[in-house]
């Protein structure tokens, strides 16, 4: 009988660094299908942008996410192929790539599912803060207050968020697993290195932000490398060895 959870190991907290490097080194081995998977981020991300600034619904919007956060595990699937051909000596292909997102579209729509409940409950978390804490004009306080406790809130969904896609993705994969047992491991995991995924949250951030304030055109960089450095953090910190290959 399978654990509930995979077993994951401690890493130091510098281990996100490490992660970065085999990213990128794996991103100078296939240069060409990281470019192309790296326009075509670039690409759904300006249109998710654009379409949200056009509509300016919330219901539309949302329809818009989760349609992202659907592609957005495939894309992953198929970027992990790439580090996951490089560990085992062999040389990655667009064919491969895209049969490696295949297999997890059943785990995609899970996986979307779970995440556009969190942004609604987040959404709605929001909008109360909103009406139970007002902000008085011209009193600084009640706007501290408000930035406190919806910035405290925010940060709790957002924690959420990181720990559940932290290392289920590169998971599903990579094993035949079912959602929810990754979802779980990757949150114990998260909270078993609670350091090493700080570091690496902040490392996100960070490649993120870099992606957004260059016109989106940075992201085409940066999403596939973290990809890869995502498939290391993986192989590091789980060992799935109970569970059977995806192939």
């Amino acid at each position: 009988m399978r654990p509930f959870v995979v077993s994951c190991r401690a890493l130091p907290w510098r281990a996100p660094f490490g992660w970065l490097a085999a990213g990128w080194r794996d991103l100078r081995r296939a240069p060409a299908l990281s470019a192309g998977f790296g326009l075509l981020l670039v690409l759904l991300s300006l249109l998710v942008a654009l379409l949200g600034w056009w509509l300016g619904r919330f219901a539309l919007l949302a329809a818009l996410l989760s349609g992202f956060v659907f592609i957005a595990p495939l894309l992953g699937a198929a970027l992990y192929e790439v580090s996951r051909c490089h560990e085992r000596g062999e040389v990655p292909t667009l064919a491969g790539c895209i049969a490696r997102a295949r297999r997890i579209v059943g785990h995609a729509a899970v996986f979307a599912l779970v995440q556009m409940v969190i942004l609604l409950v987040w959404s709605r978390a929001g909008m109360m803060v909103t009406a139970f804490v007002p902000i008085e004009t011209g009193e600084w306080a009640s706007l501290l207050e408000f930035l406190a406790i919806g910035s405290a809130i925010g940060s709790l969904f957002a924690a959420l968020t990181f720990a559940a896609a932290a290392f289920s993705l590169p998971l599903i994969a990579d094993r035949e697993v079912d959602m929810v047992t990754a979802l779980l491991s990757s949150v114990n995991a998260v909270l078993r290195n609670k350091s090493a995924c700080a570091i690496w949250a902040v490392l996100i951030v960070l490649f993120t932000a870099f992606g957004l304030v260059t016109g989106l055109l940075g992201l085409g960089l940066v999403m596939p490398w973290l990809a890869y450095a995502a498939w290391h953090g993986y192989r590091a910190v789980l060992d799935p060895a109970d569970w059977p290959l995806l192939d």
